[in-house]
């Protein structure tokens, strides 16, 4: 029955820790890292039509869309929210956890600036 107990916890861990996760590790088919250093970390980011990630984490970012996106995030309270950029739109994030979502008809891409802290 202790050995049971046990496997539960791990098992629930491992599921928590991989809610915040990087998600170049958690989903290595979205997000490519194509540039790394002690200041920034740069991802391409591409998802085809109607393609759904993991639940994962990025701190403070700059996008640049190399394409038009239409993505649903799905944040850890399960609120969700949509975002629509156009190809050559640069926007600013906080950071933080979320599920991203192609909604759109098309595949698209994004060039992703994490800011590393000191």
């Amino acid at each position: 029955m202790r050995q049971v107990l046990l496997m539960v916890v791990a098992m629930i861990t491992c599921v928590m820790s991989a809610a915040a996760q990087d998600g170049t590790k958690v989903d290595a088919e979205h997000y490519k890292v194509e540039f790394d250093n002690d200041q920034v970390r740069v991802l391409r980011i591409t998802y085809g039509a109607g393609e759904k990630s993991v639940m994962h984490e990025h701190p403070a970012n700059l996008a640049v869309f190399l394409t038009d996106a239409d993505v649903k995030f799905t944040l850890p309270d399960g609120q969700t929210r949509e975002a629509h950029a156009k190809a050559g739109t640069i926007q600013w994030d906080a950071g933080g956890k979320h599920l991203p979502e192609n909604i759109g008809t098309k595949g698209f891409e994004v060039i992703l600036v994490e800011l590393k802290s000191k």
